[in-house]
C-alpha cells in the first residue's frame, strides 16, 4: 500500500493540525509539529506518521498508523511501536490505527493485553474505521486536510455512494487553492477512492480528460509515474519526453485506482479462508495470497475458497494454478 502511505503522509505533513484534531476529537491543541520519519526508525519499520503536540501545557506525541487490511494483526505491533516511541521520546503517546477499507479493522480490539498473573501488561490505542464516520463534516470544512479521505466515509442518509463520490470530487474541485495544491487533493482523492469504488465508477464521475488536466501538476501523479518510469522509457524516446511523462502520470493514477481493487479482492479472499478454515495472518499461505497481483485470479480463488472442502484442498488448487 505504498501509494496510500504516500498520500496519507503528505496530507498529515501538510495539515498536521487537522489530523491531530480529527484523531483526538478536540480543538485545544497547540504547537503541532511534524516529526520527520528519518528522525525515528524502528529497526526496519518506520512509524506511519508522528506529530508532536501541546495540550493544556502538556507535550505529547500523536501517532497515526494507516491500514487497508487486517493483516498483519495490529495489537502486538502497536504495543511495540508505542513502547519504542515512549522510550525514545519520553512523552505520552496517543496512538491511532486508521483503517481505510470498510471491511478492515472489525476485529481490532484497540489494545494489547498480557494476562500472566503478576505480569499483566495493557497497551491501548484507538481504532478509527473511516467507513463508520460521517463524512459531511469533512466536506463542510471541519478538517480540510482529510478531504481526500472523505469518499471512504459514510455519505449523508439517503445518498447513494456514487452521489457521495461525485459530491466529494465537486468539493475538492471547488477548493480555493492554487492549481498544484488542488491537483494533489484530486489525485489523492481519486487514488484513495479505489479502495471502495471500482475504476469504472471513478472514471464515470471524473472524466479522464478532466482528471488529467487537473492532475498533471500533482506531486502524487508524478510520484506514481516515477514508479513505472522504467516501463515506458522506450516510449518516451519514441514519442518525446513530454508525451511520455503525461502517459506515465495517467498510468500512475490508474495504477493507484486498480491497486484499491486488488486490496479489496485480497481482503475478501482472506476473510473467507479465515472464517471457513481459521487461516491466520502469520500463515505463509496468507503472505502468498497477498503477493498475487491479478485481480481476476483473486476473484476466481475467492469463489474456489467458498467451495473447497478444506484448506489443504485450496492450497493444492493454488499450487496447480502456479
Amino acid at each position: 500500500m505504498a501509494e496510500f502511505d504516500t498520500i496519507a503522509k503528505h496530507f498529515i505533513q501538510t495539515y498536521p493540525h487537522d489530523f491531530a484534531r480529527f484523531a483526538l476529537q478536540r480543538d485545544d491543541i497547540e504547537a503541532v509539529q511534524v516529526i520527520e520519519s528519518e528522525q525515528f526508525t524502528v529497526e526496519t519499520r518506520r512509524t506511519d506518521s508522528l506529530l508532536h503536540v501541546c495540550i493544556n501545557g502538556e507535550n505529547a506525541l500523536v501517532h497515526h498508523e494507516f491500514q487497508t487490511t487486517d493483516h498483519p494483526a495490529m495489537p502486538r505491533r502497536m504495543a511495540d511501536y508505542i513502547g519504542r516511541l515512549t522510550n525514545h521520546h519520553g512523552l505520552p503517546v496517543f496512538a491511532h490505527v486508521i483503517y481505510l477499507r470498510p471491511n478492515a479493522g472489525r476485529r481490532d480490539p484497540g489494545y494489547y493485553l498480557q494476562e500472566h498473573p503478576g505480569y499483566q501488561i495493557l497497551v491501548q490505542y484507538k481504532v478509527i474505521r473511516l467507513s463508520q464516520l460521517a463524512g459531511q463534516a469533512v466536506l463542510d470544512g471541519a478538517f480540510v486536510g482529510l478531504l481526500p479521505f472523505a469518499p471512504l466515509m459514510q455519505p449523508p442518509a439517503g445518498q447513494t455512494e456514487e452521489a457521495w463520490l461525485e459530491q466529494c470530487v465537486a468539493r475538492a474541485t471547488a477548493l480555493p487553492l492554487e492549481g498544484s495544491v488542488k491537483a494533489d487533493f484530486l489525485a489523492g482523492l481519486a487514488i484513495l477512492s479505489g479502495l471502495v469504488y471500482n475504476p469504472q465508477t471513478i472514471t464515470a464521475i471524473v472524466s479522464k480528460e478532466h482528471l488529467m488536466n487537473l492532475m498533471r501538476e500533482s506531486s502524487f501523479a508524478q510520484y506514481l509515474a516515477e514508479t513505472i518510469r522504467e516501463e515506458i522509457v522506450e516510449e518516451v524516446t519514441k514519442q518525446g519526453i513530454e508525451q511520455g511523462i503525461e502517459q506515465g502520470i495517467e498510468q500512475g493514477i490508474e495504477q493507484g485506482i486498480e491497486q484499491g481493487s486488488r486490496e479489496r479482492a485480497i481482503e475478501a479472499l482472506l476473510d473467507v479462508l479465515e472464517i471457513r478454515f481459521g487461516l491466520v495472518a502469520s500463515n505463509p499461505l496468507a503472505t502468498r495470497i497477498g503477493g498475487i497481483g491479478d485481480v481476476q485470479r483473486l476473484k476466481q480463488l475467492h469463489r474456489a475458497a467458498i467451495q473447497v472442502p478444506s484448506l489443504q484442498a485450496f492450497r493444492h488448487l493454488l499450487d496447480a494454478d502456479d
